[in-house]
Parts: C-alpha cells; structure tokens; sequence
C-alpha cells in the first residue's frame, strides 16, 4: 500500500535559508536572496517553504537601510526577541555558561571549523547553519532541546506582525509535533518533556548551500 504521506522539505535548507535570513541584514544577504529564492522554489509546497518564501520575497523587496533598521528595531532593542535560545530558558545566570558549552560540545564533535564571528554559540543563525552545514543531527537535538525557546520567540514575532515571525514558522515546522497557539500551551510542552524526537529521511542536500569546512580540509 503506498504512503499517501507528501514529501516534506529537506531540513537543511529550510535551516540554511532561515539562518542566513535571520542574520543582520547586509549586502551580501541581499546578493543571496535569488539563491535562497531558488532553493525554496526547487523544495515540495509545505509550511516551511511557503513562511520562507514571504520572508525571502519581503527582504528583496525591501530598501537595505530600513532593513537594517527594522532588525535593529526587533531583535537588539528588544528582549523580547532575543536570537539566543538559551536566553529564553537560563536569562544571564550562572548556569547559562554551563548551558552554553553543550552547543560547544556539539560543533566540536562535528569535525567541522565553526567560526562564531564573536557570537555566543546558542546564536540561533550560528544553530541553524550548524545543522544545515555540519551535522544535522546534533544541531536537530540542539534546536529540539529549545524548541519552548524556539515556540516563544515565534510568538513574539507573531504578535509584532514581524516578517521574521516566517523563520520562526519554518524552522518549527520542521521538528515533530504541532507548534503550541500559547505561551501557556508551550509551558504544558515543558510540563510534559516536549514532542518526541523523530528521524526524518533526507533527500541530497543542495551543494551550493554549504558555507563551513571540514576540519583540516582549509
């Protein structure tokens, strides 16, 4: 009996474009974005692609400067938006730096060179890019790991009726189980220990993508 299931979006490219989207707006982001376009389009229709495309299609539709302002505007003038996944569950305690050295622990398993560019490595860009580039796995198990982090920073994103509320959407909906409708609906997920993680087939991942190196392969 065939599966009526439909195929669903490589991961590492709904992980590549959102990182690279969620990223500090730059004209290098805005040489991209026909290639981030392309990727998209070449994926099956599903939620992911179609919360990227809108964000992809705003970004190149919008002046450098007021985006660059607009992010500004969002995610540094704003706690409420924090791009830092551990922020969300550890804020600037202690304990937060012990969090911090499990996302160090996992790139260095990878064997691959991650360049923090001075960010701290919960950054989530830096998480998705990881998990697109260098290890799938590990940065899945990370991203499932915050995934309340993930849900209350899509909320807040949402409620602003940011564009980068799509990001949030996408990389969401990648990792199993239904996205909660409220903050208190993501509290009852930390209650309960959180969906369970799943394997997820992969199709080939599209080359062009890859920015990071193995290590030693310079």
């Amino acid at each position: 009996m065939r599966s009526l299931r439909r195929p669903r979006p490589d991961p590492r490219v709904v992980y590549q474009v959102a990182s690279w989207a969620l990223d500090y707006p730059s004209s290098q982001l805005v040489e991209r974005l026909p290639l981030l376009a392309d990727a998209l389009a070449e994926q099956p229709a599903a939620p992911e692609t179609a919360a990227l495309s809108g964000l992809v299609d705003h970004l190149g539709a919008t002046a450098l400067e007021r985006l660059q302002n607009a992010y500004v505007d969002v995610f540094d003038l704003s706690r409420k938006h924090a791009l830092y996944l551990s922020y969300w569950t550890d804020g600037d305690t202690r304990r937060r730096g012990e969090v911090l050295g499990r996302f160090k622990s996992a790139y260095r398993a990878s064997g691959f060179l991650v360049d923090t560019h001075g960010e701290l490595p919960d950054y989530l860009p830096m998480v998705l890019e990881f998990a697109a580039c260098a290890d799938l796995d590990a940065g899945r198990e990370l991203l499932q790991a915050y995934r309340p982090s993930l849900e209350l920073l899509r909320i807040a994103l949402q409620e602003k009726q940011s564009p980068y509320a799509g990001a949030l959407v996408a990389v969401c909906a990648t990792l199993p189980g239904e996205s909660p409708a409220t903050r208190a609906a993501v509290q009852a997920m930390v209650d309960a220990g959180g969906p369970p993680v799943e394997s997820v087939g992969l199709e080939p991942y599209d080359p062009r993508l890859l920015p990071l190196q193995p290590a030693g392969g310079r």
